[in-house]
């Protein structure tokens, strides 16, 4: 399979190289406002996109959804955790931080739905499990980071909820509320609508890469420290992906199930850690930092993902073709 070239992910780095040359843009321009409109207005369109009808579809599907969710949301942090003794500043590393806060957010919406579709899967369960996932992640993300980053004096559980309610899901509700008279619109125009996402993340790379390296953080993080966050991101994508694929076939999950298991599963959401990251951590040193390791996984899982789903679509197709004989 011939991977197509991803201008969005280019773009992110490409953010990255212009932040390093140029993070006054920063202070010369009124990002965090620009950036600020543009999370509330990703949440709202996602609101108005957002299908009850197909939402509805995979619901009642709940071997497959209680394995994605507990996969997600639990599983995945606690593998994190068991990496704490590769770090000598265990807790206080920012670079477990970084690692820690990957594992806790929620899984994609559009390219977990767009992968299950091409390798044939579950698709409908796929639906579900991907909006569910990002509504869930609204709480389980932040809650998570309160464990360990509470004494810190830097986080404040309840204060976080309520801007995440401000920022997020207010305008989430406001779209699900005006969905009957705009959410056809919105789910028509769907990849004009993408460009607002994808535009509202790179600003956010650019402003927390800019930050990092006006306070010069990157500078104290060795080669050695950054080739082992990379392989920790590796190892935990392909532990997960295989974890499920063995319990998928230990709970006799047919085909398109045990699809949607491995690949809602493995997933973590980009739009989600920009956004959580600006929420949480607002203009903090340490914001490029902890986009790093899910900018890192954004385009592995993209890339393996794709090679996976096309591989199922060959098998799919050879057992369709079967089941017709």
């Amino acid at each position: 399979m011939i991977l197509k070239f991803n201008g969005f992910i280019a773009a992110l780095f490409a953010a990255i190289i212009i932040a390093y040359f140029l993070p006054q843009g920063i202070e010369i321009f009124p990002l965090k406002t620009i950036t600020d409109i543009g999370i509330g207005l990703i949440f709202f369109f996602y609101g108005l996109k957002l299908s009850p009808a197909e939402f509805k579809m995979g619901f009642l599907n709940y071997k497959v959804h209680i394995v994605i969710q507990l996969t997600t949301f639990v599983v995945f942090p606690l593998l994190a955790i068991t990496l704490l003794p590769f770090f000598e500043a265990g807790t206080g590393s920012d670079l477990w931080i970084a690692l820690f806060f990957l594992g806790t957010l929620p899984s994609t919406v559009s390219s977990s739905i767009v992968m299950v579709s091409l390798a044939k899967g579950n698709l409908p369960t796929a639906i579900f499990n991907a909006s569910l996932s990002g509504l869930i992640g609204i709480i389980a993300t932040p809650l998570w980071l309160s464990f360990f980053m509470k004494k810190s004096g830097e986080f404040d559980f309840g204060s976080i909820i309520l801007k995440l309610f401000l920022q997020i899901i207010l305008p989430l509700i406001i779209g699900l509320i005006l969905q009957r008279f705009w959410g056809e619109f919105a789910r028509k125009n769907s990849k004009q609508l993408s460009l607002l996402d994808k535009t509202t993340i790179i600003l956010i790379v650019y402003s927390s890469f800019s930050a990092s390296f006006l306070s010069n953080l990157f500078e104290r993080i060795s080669i050695l420290e950054m080739t082992k966050l990379g392989a920790m991101v590796v190892v935990l994508f392909f532990a997960v992906y295989y974890g499920l694929g063995f319990l998928s076939n230990k709970l006799g999950f047919n085909t398109p199930d045990k699809i949607t298991a491995q690949f809602c599963g493995t997933k973590k959401s980009l739009v989600h850690g920009s956004v959580m990251v600006k929420v949480i951590f607002g203009s903090s040193a340490s914001t490029g930092l902890l986009l790093l390791p899910i900018m890192l996984y954004h385009s592995l899982q993209l890339l393996l993902v794709a090679w996976y789903a096309e591989r199922y679509r060959k098998q799919r197709i050879i057992e369709i073709e079967a089941e017709k004989l």
